[in-house]
């Protein structure tokens, strides 16, 4: 802006100069004209003595005095019409500078008002550029905040099926392990009834093979001779104690219940006493397997048994080793 001022008085410096030089060469013209201008009478005294003269003077004269008159006055006029048209000059040249400084002002003005326009305009300029700066980092914070939120939802979403998949999973998963436990009860429970039914008839048939052989032997007992019916005795006795101890092992495997733990090999020895009707009065541990839950059960499972009706009809001879006797309870007797 100071440099714009400069250039503007730079610009008024010269025309002013110019301005004043021309005014006083003008003035210094005027002075010259009006120094050497003739000294002219006044106007009364010439018109009176130009007519004195005339009446004096003879026509020569007259003539000549008139044509200097004349040429006074035209010589005048023209002086006059100098300082008219000079001033006129001057006039108009006052106008012109003052035009030309209008001029300039006005551009000076216009060039101004263009500037400040330019500055104006520059300045909306860099206001748009940082409005659409500010929109644009707007509109990249809101990518950024949308593509932020959309990789969540993604996130979300994915966490949410892994997690439904991984119940889902786990839901078969339990439902296969309940399928298969359900199984695998009902194959238990099958081949425990199998077992149990198989059980039952074997120790049916045994206790009526035991029946039949005693029956046969008590037959040929009162058939044969005294000493045959002796010897015959001492067999039957025999072979009843071994009937009748293979009869409560089975009666003992249709109500034992396998504990955990029990294994092939195991061995528990019962002490067992019985009335001559059969019932079983206690059973005792004689000798540990080294397992006290099938210990326990093998004690439970004699005592469940409660009676057998196949010893009524014994001789007392016959019962008495059964009023008191051990017996080996062991898992492969039971066919486990």
């Amino acid at each position: 802006m100071q440099e714009r001022e400069r250039s503007s008085s730079e610009g008024f410096f010269w025309p002013s100069i110019w301005a004043i030089g021309l005014h006083v060469l003008l003035f210094g013209m005027l002075f010259v004209s009006f120094a050497f201008t003739p000294e002219l009478p006044p106007a009364k005294p010439i018109v009176q003595a130009t007519l004195y003269e005339l009446k004096s003077k003879s026509p020569a004269t007259v003539q000549t005095n008139q044509k200097i008159a004349g040429e006074a006055k035209q010589t005048k006029a023209k002086q006059y019409e100098v300082e008219q048209l000079e001033a006129k000059r001057v006039e108009q040249e006052k106008q012109a500078v003052k035009a030309a400084e209008q001029k300039k002002a006005d551009e000076a003005q216009k060039a101004e008002a263009a500037e400040q326009a330019e500055a104006e305009a520059a300045k909306a300029a860099e206001a748009k550029k940082a409005e659409e700066a500010k929109k644009v980092e707007e509109k990249k914070l809101a990518d950024i905040a949308k593509k932020k939120t959309e990789e969540e939802k993604k996130k979300a979403e994915e966490e949410a099926k892994k997690k439904a998949d991984a119940e889902a999973a786990k839901k078969a998963a339990e439902d296969a392990k309940k399928k298969a436990a359900d199984a695998a009860k009902k194959a238990t429970e099958k081949k425990l009834a199998d077992a149990a039914a198989a059980k039952k008839k074997a120790a049916e048939a045994a206790r009526k093979a035991a029946e039949d052989k005693k029956a046969q032997a008590l037959a040929e007992l009162l058939s044969d001779t005294t000493e045959r019916q002796a010897t015959t005795a001492d067999e039957v006795g025999d072979t009843v104690s071994g009937n009748f101890d293979d009869l409560i092992r089975m009666r003992a495997s249709e109500v034992w219940s396998r504990p955990p733990g029990a294994r092939n090999g195991m061995a528990v020895v019962l002490q067992i006493t019985m009335l001559p009707d059969g019932t079983i009065t206690s059973a005792t541990i004689a000798k540990s397997s080294g397992s006290a839950p099938f210990d326990n059960s093998a004690v439970a499972a004699v005592k469940n048994i409660g009676r057998l009706v196949e010893m009524q009809g014994l001789s007392p001879s016959d019962f008495n080793p059964y009023r008191s006797f051990k017996m080996t309870f062991k898992p492969e007797d039971l066919d486990l």
